[in-house]
């Protein structure tokens, strides 16, 4: 079986590093809760980085899927449009990756 491998990174807003580690913890928060919840959602994983380079996003979203059409229903899940409303204008920069892992193991 395939696997869908959902990758997103993002910066946060804030002025200071204290008001950008406080948006990441509400985004990792409201992120984290929507394991169990979203049909097809087999891992999820939420990063925070601690490089503090000039180049580096401010975190990650790692997760894994059964099936295109079980990432597709994420898209448009109740629970994480939920999420993406709660969390508007905290995160300011957006960068996806999806890509299929053939034959993995679900």
């Amino acid at each position: 079986m395939d696997t869908i491998k959902h990758i997103v990174m993002w910066k946060v807003a804030g002025d200071s590093a204290q008001t950008r580690a406080t948006s990441a913890t509400k985004v990792k928060r409201a992120f984290e809760a929507l394991r169990g919840r979203i049909p097809g959602l087999q891992y999820l994983e939420v990063g925070v980085d601690f490089s503090a380079v000039d180049y580096a996003c401010d975190m990650v979203l790692y997760t894994e899927f059964d099936s295109q059409a079980s990432l597709d229903a994420y898209a448009k899940h109740p629970d994480h449009l939920r999420v993406r409303e709660e969390l508007e204008g905290l995160r300011i920069a957006r960068y996806q990756v999806d890509y299929v892992v053939a034959g993995a193991k679900a």
